[in-house]
C-alpha cells in the first residue's frame, strides 16, 4: 500500500460530513473533479470502495467508515504537531491537551488546572482543556484527538485505563418559594411530581434522568430546555421550574440567586469522574505529573510536584 496522503484524507473527511463533493470543493477550495480524482486515487490505495453516491449525495461504506475514524485521528494527530511545535517556538516546554466533559468544567477542574500550573516549575507548561459532552468526549479519546480526558466513569471506558478523579451529587434546584424548598433532600420520584427544567437529551445527566424515570414508569414534564448548567439556574431563579443537576455548581451561587439546592436520595445521583487514557505510560513526563497531580488534589493528599 502506498503511504496515505493527508490532505487526500482531509479532504475525504470534508465528503463525508458534508455528504457533497462539489460543498466539500466549496469549504477547501479546490474543484470538485480534482477531490473524486483524489478520492478515486485514495480508493485505489486502500483496496476497497469508500463512498456510496446516492440520489442525494454521498455516504461512506462500512470500509470508508473504517478509514474515516482513522483520517480523523491522522489528521488530529498532525494537527497538534503543528500546534505543540509553535508553542515550543513561543517557549512553552511542555503541552498537554485534556478533554473534559461540561461537568467538570462547571466544577472543580479549572481550579485543579490553575494550581498545577502555580508550582514552581510549571509556568512554562501549556494546557489545552476541549469541553464537550461526555460521548464526544470519549469518541475524541477512543481517535486519539488527545491523551488524557476528564469523564464521569458511567460512561463506556471500555479499553482505556483510568485513575480516580472528584464525585459530585445531583440536586433539585429549586425557587425559594418551590414546594421542595424546604426539604432537607428528596427522591427523583418526588421531582417528578412537578414542572422540570432540562437539558439537551444527549448530555449524561440528561440521560441518567430519563432512563430513571422511565424505570419508575413516568415522564419527566419539562417546562423548558436549555443547554447549558448557567441558563438552567436562571430558569430556576424566574421560578419556571426544578433542574437537576450537580449541587456542587448550585451551591456557590444559590444565595445570591434565591434558589436552593435539594439533594437526591437516590444512589445514583452520587457520581465519580475518572482520569482517562489509552495509555498512562505514553504520556509525556508533564501529562504524568498532570495525572499525579488531579488524582491527589481530588482525594485530598498533598499534590504531587
Amino acid at each position: 500500500m502506498r503511504d496515505l496522503d493527508l490532505t487526500t484524507l482531509r479532504l475525504f473527511v470534508t465528503v463525508c460530513e458534508t455528504q457533497n463533493i462539489a460543498r466539500a470543493g466549496e469549504q477547501q477550495h479546490i474543484v470538485a473533479s480534482a477531490i473524486s480524482k483524489r478520492l478515486a486515487q485514495l480508493e485505489e490505495t486502500v483496496g476497497g470502495s469508500l463512498l456510496d453516491r446516492r440520489r442525494r449525495g454521498v455516504v461512506p461504506t462500512a470500509a470508508g467508515e473504517i478509514v474515516l475514524t482513522h483520517a480523523r485521528a491522522m489528521l488530529a494527530a498532525a494537527d497538534r504537531v503543528t500546534r505543540d511545535m509553535a508553542d515550543f517556538g513561543a517557549g512553552i516546554r511542555g503541552q498537554v491537551r485534556l478533554l473534559a466533559t461540561v461537568s467538570s468544567m462547571a466544577e472543580s477542574l479549572p481550579d485543579d488546572i490553575a494550581a498545577f500550573l502555580q508550582i514552581p516549575g510549571h509556568q512554562d507548561v501549556g494546557i489545552t482543556i476541549e469541553e464537550s459532552l461526555s460521548i464526544d468526549v470519549v469518541r475524541s479519546l477512543r481517535e486519539g484527538s488527545a491523551p488524557l480526558a476528564i469523564c464521569w466513569d458511567a460512561a463506556d471506558l471500555e479499553g482505556f485505563q483510568t485513575r480516580p478523579y472528584r464525585a459530585d451529587h445531583l440536586a433539585a434546584i429549586v425557587h425559594g418559594s418551590h414546594a421542595l424548598a424546604r426539604a432537607d433532600d428528596c427522591t427523583f420520584a418526588q421531582t417528578l411530581e412537578h414542572r422540570h427544567i432540562g437539558m439537551p437529551a444527549q448530555t449524561a445527566v440528561q440521560t441518567m434522568l430519563n432512563r430513571h424515570a422511565a424505570i419508575l414508569g413516568r415522564r419527566i414534564d419539562y417546562r423548558a430546555v436549555v443547554s447549558t448548567f448557567d441558563a438552567a439556574l436562571r430558569c430556576v431563579r424566574a421560578d419556571l421550574g426544578l433542574a437537576i443537576i450537580p449541587q456542587e455548581i448550585a451551591a456557590p451561587v444559590a444565595q445570591a440567586l434565591g434558589i436552593r439546592a435539594i439533594p437526591l436520595r437516590d444512589d445514583w445521583a452520587h457520581r465519580r469522574f475518572a482520569i482517562c487514557s489509552r495509555d498512562f505510560d505514553a504520556l509525556s513526563p508533564v501529562g504524568k505529573l498532570l495525572v499525579d497531580f488531579l488524582r491527589d488534589r481530588a482525594r485530598g493528599g498533598e499534590p504531587a510536584r
